[in-house]
């Protein structure tokens, strides 16, 4: 497990960071949400075609706005987001879900963060996007190989959406989980039904470097809270942390009071640069130590979950209903697009 001693110089680096990132700590669904009813969607009338070739997505990469078709999009975002070597069904459910997710954004959007663009590069905004030259870069000699295993992934899910009630679901995802994902409102404070926390297989056994911890001393640790909560105050040789610390049932923390302030597992999350929410601390006299398990807000599908069970031989539907419980797969043609 790899420790990190979080000095005071980063540790104000991280204070600032935190200040710029919090709007994104926001429900995505509060960013870009559904219109009243009655109201025109901005891309209503305007999403003519019913696959990837024929919906245009307005792309901000690198700081650009590039204009391309739905497939040659998801093949740059599938390259960025799974390892190439994932099984062939857990790449079409990583398919299916940025295409949804995509859709989302170009139906409800456009985002604050990017006005003049769909969907941006911005992992804390959007997704990765891989260029081509960045695929010939990372893959090498395999490229060839590679590039047509994300092209086949994307194409032979089509124009294959996430729904709930015939409307594209959010269907956000995350890299891995401690053996539950994690349910919308626990996260993001917003509900959303088939973003339910349910079991998701991986281990350490399939995930590099499944745990991670942190220690930060703990003038630091006191500094960082002080920093966002000016009202928080502090015993001198006694643990932050009071006896009052809230797991969710897939063993995020909700909550716990620090200070005499009650912080969130996303807001220490956030503050502290930890993998996931789901974490515990020690406070050993001059620090506190944080272990952690998971990676990303653990909402939605677990990419590394989606390759075990792809290994176990589920097809990419059977990964995609269980993640977005609820929810069912229509293509693009077949949903109620107003």
């Amino acid at each position: 497990m790899k420790k990190i001693v979080l000095t005071s110089l980063f540790l104000s680096l991280a204070v600032f960071i935190f200040s710029l990132l919090s709007p994104l700590l926001r429900p995505p669904e509060s960013v870009f949400p559904p219109p009243p009813d009655g109201e025109e969607l901005p891309y209503a009338g305007k999403l003519t075609g019913t696959d990837d070739a024929g919906i245009t997505v307005r792309a901000l990469i690198g700081g650009e706005t590039e204009t391309m078709n739905m497939h040659d999009y998801l093949v740059g975002v599938l390259a960025a987001e799974m390892p190439a070597s994932f099984e062939t069904e857990a790449l079409r459910a990583q398919a299916a879900a940025a295409r949804t997710y995509t859709l989302y954004k170009m139906l409800y959007g456009p985002s604050d963060n990017h006005p003049e663009a769909d969907v941006c590069d911005d992992i804390s905004c959007c997704k990765a996007y891989a260029s081509d030259d960045d695929m010939h870069n990372n893959w090498g000699e395999d490229y060839e190989k590679y590039r047509a295993k994300m092209e086949n992934a994307v194409a032979s899910t089509d124009g294959v959406c996430i729904t709930y009630s015939g409307q594209p679901a959010l269907a956000v995802f995350h890299s891995f989980s401690p053996g539950m994902t994690e349910s919308s409102e626990n996260t993001w404070g917003g509900y959303l039904p088939y973003l339910r926390s349910v079991f998701s297989p991986e281990t350490e056994n399939d995930v590099p470097e499944y745990f991670s911890g942190l220690t930060v001393p703990i003038s630091d640790f006191e500094s960082a809270v002080e920093a966002v909560h000016p009202e928080a105050v502090f015993s001198e040789g006694a643990s932050p942390f009071s006896d009052d610390a809230v797991y969710s049932e897939s063993g995020r923390l909700m909550s716990v009071t620090a200070g005499g302030v009650s912080l969130s597992g996303t807001e220490i999350r956030s503050l502290f640069g930890l993998r996931s929410a789901a974490f515990t601390m020690e406070f050993t006299g001059d620090a506190v130590v944080f272990t952690c398990r998971g990676s990303g807000h653990g909402v939605g599908m677990s990419q590394y979950g989606a390759n075990v069970y792809a290994k176990e031989g589920w097809d990419y539907r059977e990964i995609l209903l269980h993640y977005y419980e609820g929810a069912e797969l229509k293509t693009i043609g077949e949903m109620n697009l107003r």
